[in-house]
């Protein structure tokens, strides 16, 4: 038997809100599998479970506030006796969506322990995860009322498919794929300050990037390199590769600038990982930090999981994918707390460079201006050529100056060479 506690997400993370549980007591559950969805300054995330087994009790409910590493399930045989968790707070009676921004609740008490009972029904676990319903209200979870408000479905036309007969999100856009022509939603109520997506409170991500920032800037000493790189070869290698492509297959010069810097670390591995505890260790796989921009503001870097395995489309494939996610909120856990290093690049912004500032516990930041044609010798003459300035800002108490030249040096000649990429 064991117990699932709330994960950090970042080390700017104190403490997340529970939105919705996607597994019951008595499923069985496989490592990396989603088993909840946790709100914090970084939006919505999907939360993974690492180990196998059975769910046998859910020890929170959704709308609780809890601190990082408080218990929220308990993993065990469906015939072990379980204590009844403590009341919570019920959401607000008024539907909402279930993301909406806003205020975090008080934090309730965590689970008390109770009186050992055996094994019931599917339908018992009901109040563990679903709100209870006072007399004439229908039990649904409150993401499944954010939904069918938005949808404008009536909670009572729709039939419950969990515990003690509640609606589910899944219920509700089940219900909404069989009518014919589903009435519009309300207008919402226009916010009173400028919020990103629902869920995303733009004040609170900021606080948060300013919180890392700040430990960043305290705890690590940063040193800064940088070095202009000509992009010609690789920008002539992308436009002949994608001459006969369709725009949803073509490669852009982002994926062949991750590619680069994967590489580029099996060379100073000592620019890959984490320092969290004692000696820094390289980590043995690569699992790139790409920053993401949010389009109502904010930045959000999760990472390519085991970059080092991906080729070029394979790389441009799991951007476009992560880009996409980000956007709608839909990312796992894993993709924000394992990252190793981050790329940051400015794309089309106009601007040359970029100095970055560490995450942490990471150990390196590899940064990338807007690509841009500049004058420069090539083959003993001056010529107008496509040149990026690639930054480096580096942890200097696992590595120095001269390996992270080192380390540069490799990006530019693996990006003279495209082919090898």
């Amino acid at each position: 038997m064991s117990i699932f506690t709330m994960p950090s997400l970042g080390a700017d993370m104190e403490e997340g809100k529970l939105i919705e549980w996607l597994v019951k007591p008595g499923d069985r559950v496989s490592k990396g599998d989603i088993v909840a969805v946790v709100e914090t300054q970084k939006g919505a995330i999907e939360i993974e479970i690492f180990e196998t087994g059975e769910i046998g009790a859910l020890l929170a409910q959704p709308g609780q506030t809890l601190p990082v590493g408080a218990p929220l399930a308990r993993l065990g045989a469906a015939d072990v006796a379980e204590p009844t968790p403590s009341p919570s707070p019920s959401p607000s009676p008024s539907p909402s969506p279930a993301l909406a921004p806003g205020p975090l609740p008080a934090r309730p008490a965590g689970p008390a322990g109770g009186t050992a009972k055996p094994p019931p029904a599917p339908r018992e676990p009901a109040a563990a995860s679903v709100a209870p319903a006072s007399a004439g209200v229908v039990l649904a979870s409150p993401a499944a009322r954010g939904r069918a408000a938005e949808l404008g479905i009536a909670l009572e036309t729709v039939s419950g498919s969990g515990p003690g007969g509640a609606v589910l999100l899944a219920d509700v856009e089940r219900q909404a794929q069989a009518m014919p022509a589903p009435p519009p939603a309300p207008e919402p109520v226009p916010p009173a300050a400028p919020k990103g997506k629902p869920g995303l409170d733009m004040a609170e991500m900021r606080r948060a990037i300013a919180a890392a920032m700040s430990r960043a800037k305290r705890e690590i000493p940063h040193y800064y390199l940088s070095h202009e790189t000509d992009l010609q070869p690789a920008q002539d290698w992308l436009t002949a590769r994608n001459a006969d492509r369709s725009p949803d297959r073509r490669l852009l010069m982002g994926a062949l600038l991750i590619r680069a810097t994967v590489k580029a670390v099996a060379r100073v591995p000592e620019l890959n990982g984490r320092f969290e505890a004692g000696p820094f260790g390289p980590a043995a796989a690569v699992h790139c930090g790409l920053a993401i921009a949010m389009r109502g503001g904010g930045l959000i870097a999760p990472a390519i999981l085991n970059a080092e395995t991906l080729d070029v489309d394979a790389i441009m494939a799991a951007m476009r994918d992560l880009v996409a996610r980000t956007r709608a909120g839909r990312l796992r856990n894993s993709e924000i707390t394992q990252g190793t290093i981050t790329v940051s690049s400015l794309g089309e912004s106009g601007v040359d460079a970029l100095f970055g500032v560490i995450y942490p516990p990471q150990v390196a930041l590899v940064g990338f201006g807007t690509p841009r044609v500049r004058p420069m010798v090539h083959d003993g003459t001056v010529k107008p050529r496509l040149a990026v300035t690639v930054t480096l800002a580096a942890d200097h108490r696992v590595s120095d100056g001269r390996r992270g030249a080192l380390f540069l040096a490799e990006i530019d000649r693996l990006l003279q060479e495209p082919e090898s990429l």
